[in-house]
């Protein structure tokens, strides 16, 4: 479907579980060479065949440019980098969330997207050709308890927009994606704690769904791709419409299809 990426490298930040391995299968099916990046070992078995690992905390700006480096030397210079890497909170009181908590989740949120596309995107630019998404959240545009990952994540999509400009005549383009409520690991974790109802998550949809990875995936290999040559700067939400119900909340939510 997607020609483009025939022989190309994309790398994937947070790649061994969640949103990122999801991108990962997708684009080795779509023929790209694809590296994940993680700093948790993946399960083998469901990495792509012939994916390239490399252990790496995106916090670290040094070790990202010596691995880029390394992988240049490899013939793996970053033609696509989808930034998946990312940790999430759970909700607390500003009094609550500790300094510790709220450091960390900026770090590896936002700097650590940052940091692969300061690194990974300047190479792109040299080359004059590239293409970027990061993966933000619909947290990022709207009012939540989670004082820090809200914040963080639209923190993702401004920087986006900066990028976009940056780079944008040296023929590198950079989006965001804004995730919905995604029946990721995290995601399940924060469920099985109480702090998230699946119930209550899926009503508040237009499409009465909790979305799944593939879903992001999809969207994601569209923006990178050539079919989205036009397309940058850009904030894409995949939401299964949670940020179009919300204002139905007043009027007892989104109507069930039968009434």
């Amino acid at each position: 479907m997607y020609a483009s990426f025939d022989g190309k490298t994309a790398i994937v930040t947070g790649g061994a579980s969640g949103i990122g391995l999801a991108c990962l299968q997708v684009l080795a099916q779509e023929g790209a060479r694809v590296v994940c990046l993680d700093k948790s070992l993946p399960d083998a078995a469901a990495l792509p065949k012939g994916t390239r690992f490399a252990e790496i905390d995106v916090c670290d700006r040094a070790a990202m440019e010596e691995l880029a480096g390394t992988l240049a030397g490899e013939g793996l210079a970053a033609d696509y980098l989808v930034n998946c890497a990312g940790i999430v909170q759970s909700p607390h009181r500003p009094a609550e969330l500790t300094s510790e908590v709220f450091r960390r989740v900026l770090s590896v949120d936002l700097e650590g997207t940052f940091n692969a596309c300061a690194v990974f995107g300047t190479q792109m630019a040299e080359r004059r050709a590239g293409s970027i998404v990061n993966i933000a959240s619909v947290a990022g545009m709207r009012s939540m308890p989670l004082h820090s990952y809200s914040p963080a994540k639209a923190g993702v999509i401004s920087l986006t927009e900066c990028l976009a400009a940056e780079w944008g005549r040296a023929g590198v383009r950079v989006n965001t994606i804004s995730p919905g409520y995604t029946l990721t690991a995290a995601l399940q974790s924060q469920i099985d704690l109480g702090n998230r109802d699946p119930k209550r998550l899926a009503d508040n949809t237009c499409l009465g769904e909790i979305i799944r990875p593939d879903d992001i995936a999809s969207a994601v290999v569209f923006l990178l791709s050539e079919k989205a040559s036009m397309i940058t700067g850009i904030n894409l939400p995949v939401d299964a419409g949670w940020l179009a119900a919300g204002s139905w909340h007043t009027f007892g939510g989104v109507r069930d299809s039968a009434s």
